[in-house]
């Protein structure tokens, strides 16, 4: 990538190769999107809470980095071109912005813990607090403010209801983006007061035009087709999978649940695999292609009208859902949880 990208502190879903949203100058694919915030914005006709949903490694926070910068840009609205500008990391307010030291615009993520060192599981109303703290300090200016929450899902219930009470009185020009990889465990209150904008996977040359901006051309992806199959439109994915070997965990996965009888060996092999001290992202890309199988068992259920099957889907997606997040948060041994997946997915496809 380019030297003139600012060094941006670490997230917790930060990639090492790959430019953080607020510091990457390249967004590619959803042009309509991009043309109705940037026209909503000049006509003066902006919502002021935007929730951008839609699959993680779209473009939905680099996009929401990139509107940000074009107001503060361009702060008189009528005067604001149809198009959103392009970060210029050269010049001082986008490396502001990038860095998190622009005194209008606030990024809400899941914080550090010191004690551990680790990022924690979610976002708290601590985080949350530092919202109207921001809010009032920067009052008096009249300039735009704008506070970025991401992912807005990390969010425990406390820092939901805390969030909601700004929302529901709005300072003026301020602007909530509210980013969503998964709605569905959002406080139907919060969904009610923002204007919903679902993104969708990228196309494949968009995402072949991503991937090649940091450095996966076609030389380090020998797959490419099953690359782009299984990266569902995520750039994010997509390089998981690459450095990762995320393809060559889902093929194993494809295996054990295509056999007529549970591979226990097969599974165990994998579990093991997957239980390391190293081997966190691998485990997450397993679980992340378990629950996209599932997903699509029951969005097939659900287009062909069979609603007690798309039903039983969807309610073994909510229990391993919650699975997952009991064992992340009680540590517990993941070649067991790898086991009881793979073993209850291989049970459902048995039965439908």
């Amino acid at each position: 990538m380019s030297d003139t990208l600012p060094d941006v502190p670490a997230t917790h879903d930060t990639i090492d190769g790959i430019p953080a949203p607020s510091a990457n100058p390249a967004l590619f694919g959803h042009p309509s999107i991009r043309s109705f915030l940037a026209q909503a914005y000049q006509s003066g006709h902006m919502h002021h809470a935007l929730l951008l949903e839609g699959p993680q490694g779209v473009g939905k926070t680099t996009l929401a980095f990139h509107l940000a910068g074009h107001m503060l840009k361009h702060p008189v609205q009528r005067d604001a071109p149809l198009e959103l500008a392009v970060p210029d990391f050269s010049v001082a307010p986008y490396r502001q912005i990038a860095t998190g030291t622009h005194l209008a615009v606030l990024h809400i993520s899941r914080p550090l813990d010191a004690k551990t060192g680790k990022f924690k599981t979610g976002i708290t109303v601590d985080e949350i607090r530092r919202v109207t703290h921001f809010l009032n300090r920067t009052a008096h200016d009249g300039a735009w403010r704008i506070v970025i929450v991401d992912p807005a899902d990390d969010m425990n219930r406390n820092a939901a209801n805390a969030l909601l009470k700004t929302l529901e009185e709005p300072p003026q020009r301020t602007l909530f983006i509210l980013i969503s990889h998964s709605s569905g465990r959002l406080l139907p209150t919060i969904r009610s007061r923002c204007q919903s904008i679902r993104f969708e996977g990228l196309e494949r040359s968009d995402l072949l035009s991503a991937l090649a901006t940091i450095g996966l051309g076609a030389e380090q992806m020998p797959d490419t087709e099953a690359l782009v199959t299984h990266a569902d439109g995520s750039v994010r994915k997509a390089a998981l999978l690459v450095a990762f070997g995320g393809l060559e965990i889902s093929q194993t996965i494809e295996a054990i649940l295509t056999k007529p009888v549970f591979d226990v060996p097969k599974a165990q092999a994998l579990g093991t695999a997957l239980s390391g001290r190293d081997s966190e992202i691998q485990f997450d890309l397993f679980l992340e292609d378990i629950f996209s199988r599932i997903a699509a068992k029951a969005r097939e259920a659900a287009e062909k009208g069979a609603v007690a099957e798309a039903n039983h889907w969807s309610t073994l997606w909510q229990d391993m859902q919650g699975e997952a997040r009991e064992a992340d948060a009680f540590n517990l041994d993941r070649k067991q949880s790898v086991l009881i997946f793979l073993d209850r997915m291989h049970r459902a496809l048995r039965a439908s």
